[in-house]
């Protein structure tokens, strides 16, 4: 009779297929605070901008502005927000966040960035040459910006064995387009323990 040979390769591709764990999904509210991995994530997005937004409508460059202006909103446009840190972080979401704050204020007006604005001249070049002559959206009168948003996100890792310490800095910057004066500067800090604990079997 022939010995048959199974390579110890294929043996052990079993064993471990075999214990597999399944996989479950189960859907929760958008706003529910989860820290998986300890990085930035949606919560810290969206609680960095609405904190740091309340923050600067509650300074006196906006009663300064609108007594200046006859009771005018300021027109606000977000700028650059650079990624700093260590890790990759979704800037566009965190702009986009910053931007919902803003208008949900119902303090200033938010005009588009530099590229949707390029979109939508390309989108009023189409009218002048296609639309019916009563719904063409003429050139030149957009809605000129009277302050940007700048900013930045640094981060600083503290790293021992299976334990870390996440430090978050998130600064904002609020500069008069016309004088360059810069009237509001904010600062956000997060801090997060994480702690990897190792496997026993």
């Amino acid at each position: 009779m022939k010995q048959v040979i199974i390579p110890i390769s294929y043996i052990l591709f079993i064993i471990l297929t075999g214990c597999g764990s399944a996989k479950t999904v189960q859907r929760i509210e958008a706003d529910t605070v989860i820290d998986l991995s300890g990085r930035w994530n949606d919560t810290d997005s969206r609680q960095v901008s609405e904190t740091m937004i309340a923050d600067c409508l509650n300074h006196p460059w906006i009663s300064r502005h609108t007594v200046g202006t006859q009771g005018k909103r300021p027109v606000v446009i977000v700028g650059a927000i650079r990624n700093r840190s260590t890790e990759h972080i979704a800037i566009p979401t965190f702009v986009s966040d910053i931007e919902r704050a803003f208008i949900n204020s119902g303090l200033v007006s938010v005009v588009a960035s530099a590229t949707e604005r390029g979109e939508l001249r390309d989108e009023k070049g189409d009218q002048s040459r296609f639309a019916n002559l009563e719904t063409v959206k003429a050139m030149g009168k957009e809605l000129g910006a009277d302050y940007m948003m700048t900013g930045q996100i640094n981060t600083i890792e503290d790293l021992d064995g299976g334990k870390q310490v996440t430090f978050y800095q998130t600064d904002l910057t609020l500069t008069n387009i016309e004088t360059n004066e810069k009237v509001w500067l904010g600062q956000k800090k997060i801090k997060k323990f994480i702690e990897r604990k190792r496997a026993t079997f």
